[in-house]
């Protein structure tokens, strides 16, 4: 699948500011190391194996967004092997959608904090059973703690723009089936906030350090 061009994300003044999954990079993710060294010990080409499963998590994400703009997804590019585990994870979550009543207000909204200076695009917000709720849609081994980081950041910027937050959740959609459906969600996400919030500081003084 060809690789999508990153968002540019600009404060209302025109300065350019760092996205939230570019702060986010600064962390390590010692679960995904453990995740390919277990690949790599039941001998399977972990960079084959990789990119099939983001080629198919991407479509996957992209099918459930398009499905609530209401357009059917572009699959042309796509391999078999790809549009197959797509559509698997797609299924999953058209059954968890149809046992509740979901009512998208933003679908992939682009946001920039001018408080914080920094951009994001969450997924999905609007009335979950009748809650305001923001949605993150995850296709991968599980969720971890840097989604959580990730979901304060976009809801801070909900926040600022004035819409409210009930609850934040994370959708995990399986893929294949050794992965799981799961859902985590948060009233609360203040720590992980503030978890965020220090990062984006180290990430303005590593860029003026390299700066200089």
């Amino acid at each position: 699948m060809n690789a999508k061009a990153h968002t540019v994300y600009k404060t209302r003044a025109g300065e350019r500011v760092p996205s939230v999954t570019t702060i986010l990079s600064l962390l390590n993710k010692p679960a995904l190391v453990k995740w390919a060294n277990n690949l790599g010990l039941q001998g399977i080409d972990v960079t084959k194996y990789v990119d099939i499963l983001a080629d198919a998590g991407s479509l996957a994400h992209d099918m459930i967004l398009d499905y609530f703009r209401g357009i059917i997804t572009d699959t042309s590019e796509c391999s078999q092997d790809v549009i197959k585990k797509a559509e698997n994870a797609f299924l999953s979550f058209l059954e968890w959608a149809k046992q509740r009543k979901l009512e998208p207000i933003l679908v992939e909204h682009e946001m920039v904090s001018e408080t914080k200076k920094y951009g994001g695009k969450c997924d999905w917000y609007g009335y979950e059973d009748g809650i305001k709720t923001l949605l993150d849609f995850k296709t991968g081994s599980g969720i971890y703690e840097e989604h959580a980081i990730q979901l304060a950041a976009y809801k801070y910027e909900f926040e600022e723009e004035g819409h409210e937050v009930e609850i934040a959740k994370i959708i995990r959609i399986p893929r294949t089936e050794d992965e799981i459906f799961e859902i985590k969600a948060w009233k609360n996400l203040s720590k992980q906030a503030e978890i965020f919030f220090h990062l984006r500081d180290i990430y303005e003084l590593k860029r003026q350090i390299k700066e200089r």
